[in-house]
């Protein structure tokens, strides 16, 4: 690529919505967006390519979630972008329909938002936002912008839609390992030598993430490789809630319930509801099983050591080089040393603090937690000298519920992004998406026969979903 000189003039554009970061979601949004007319909407992303989640990128893994779960099918089942467009293209719909899967694998769900990415000129990689302000004079959001050529760009805009993702974390007692002696496992894949080397891994947390790890390691034990151990806080391995009517509660249903809760009832929900999202696939649980019962038939193998109800308290590395993991057995509260020569990290991910936004940390509005206080519509409280809106993604699970990280709200959340951002519909939100009644019955008015009454307010029966949703949904959007 060409380089600019620095002392270059920066390039003045201007735009309707600028989007910042171009994972599914925020590619979903331009996705949607590309069939709008008279919208000027343009997603910037510091990489210079999209890659989801390499280093987990295992050959066989599944998508959790159907196909259906794509950029835009669930709110535009008809868009020139829909996975089934993108197999269409590229001549392998006969094989998908053979195959008779719903899951696409891993691998080929990012070929799939590669290949939309490269048809929407609408995403820029390369493009690394540095500043974000609001303009009061000219009512705009201000961007600089440094592209990977080195020229520097403004660009204004009247709406942003954040969308930077998380960032591997470490709990306290792991962070303090040297980065030889640990690994999160959004670098697994990336960090081979070293697991290649190690006699002993040990797997700390569970999850998704941390069964495709151990899946991994008792491959490598079965043809000679190492001893491994996992090592979890939670009472069990335990499995996604997967069941039809819990599943009721990704939809936009359960996330206009949701919303209008109080913030310290949504807390408990979300740290009551961690199975919905932080819990490991059925099928990913039976093959581990089958590799241990495999086991059974091998001799002179590296052991293999499973332990559900243990927290990691302390860490540390002893003379020999050893990683020292200082646990406590949860249900009898007695602690134990555990020896190993690699920690792989199963520990989650955090949201990514966005730097660039220092310019306007005045302006936005939290709560005592620190976080966004996000309305219905996915924006986030401004000061009221501010006009322009910032919507989020991915920063919403304390506000939406657990289905914020679920790609099959994505399609949902961004087109009430869009609807808001135009001010009109452009795109018709589903109205009945669940069985399942998750607020209280509605109440009219009814008197009584032959009695003046003296409220207003008695009880009727339920109503499906389609007819109360507007009740619910248009006031949070109003506010």
């Amino acid at each position: 690529m060409k380089t600019v000189s620095p002392d270059a003039p920066p390039l003045h554009t201007e735009h309707d919505v600028v989007a910042v970061g171009c994972g599914p979601f925020n590619l979903g949004l331009a996705a949607l967006a590309s069939t709008v007319q008279g919208l000027d909407l343009v997603v910037l992303e510091s990489r210079p390519e999209l890659r989801w989640h390499p280093g987990l990128m295992f050959d066989e893994a599944l998508l959790q979630l159907s196909f259906l779960a794509d950029l835009v099918t669930l709110i535009a089942p008809t868009h020139p972008l829909s996975f089934l467009a993108y197999l269409h293209d590229k001549d392998r719909l006969y094989p998908f329909y053979i195959r008779e899967r719903f899951h696409p694998t891993r691998r080929e769900y990012e070929d799939y938002l590669r290949w939309a990415a490269a048809k929407l000129p609408s995403v820029r990689f390369s493009h690394q936002v540095e500043e974000l302000g609001w303009d009061e004079a000219r009512q705009r959001f201000v961007l600089k912008v440094l592209r990977g050529d080195g020229r520097r760009l403004v660009m204004t805009a009247r709406d942003v839609v954040l969308g930077i993702g998380t960032e591997p974390t470490l709990p306290p007692a792991l962070a303090s390992l040297p980065p030889g002696k640990r690994i999160h496992t959004g670098d697994y894949l990336h960090r081979q030598t070293d697991v290649e080397a190690a006699r002993h891994v040990t797997v700390v947390g569970s999850g998704q993430s941390g069964a495709e790890v151990a899946l991994h390691l008792l491959q490598r034990n079965l043809t000679g490789g190492g001893a491994v151990s996992w090592l979890t806080r939670t009472m069990s391995f335990a499995p996604l809630d997967y069941t039809k009517l819990t599943l009721e509660m990704t939809t936009p249903a359960y996330v206009r319930y949701f919303h209008a809760l109080p913030q310290p009832t949504k807390d408990r929900l979300v740290a009551e509801q961690w199975r919905h999202y932080k819990g490991i696939s059925t099928e990913t649980l039976e093959q581990l099983h089958d590799l241990l019962y495999r086991r059974e038939l091998e001799t002179g193998l590296a052991d293999v050591e499973l332990r559900s109800g243990v927290a990691v308290e302390e860490s540390s590395v002893n003379g020999a080089g050893q990683v020292v993991l200082r646990c406590r057995h949860l249900d009898t509260g007695e602690t134990f040393e555990h020896t190993t020569e690699l920690v792989v990290a199963a520990t989650g991910y955090k949201q990514r603090p966005p730097v660039f936004l220092k310019p306007m940390e005045g302006l936005l509005r939290r709560d005592e937690q620190g976080r966004y206080k996000v309305r219905f519509d996915h924006s986030v409280e401004l000061a009221s000298q501010v006009s322009g809106r910032i919507f989020v993604s991915h920063a919403d699970l304390h506000s939406h519920g657990v289905a914020a990280p679920d790609l099959g709200v994505s399609a949902y959340r961004n087109a009430t992004i869009l609807n808001a951002v135009m001010g009109r519909e452009v795109f018709a939100l589903p109205q009945r998406t669940a069985f399942s009644r998750f607020g209280l019955p509605e109440v009219v008015a009814r008197p009584r026969p032959q009695e003046t009454p003296r409220s207003t307010t008695t009880a009727t029966p339920m109503v499906p979903e389609a007819a109360a949703r507007p009740l619910v949904a248009r006031a949070p959007e109003a506010s």
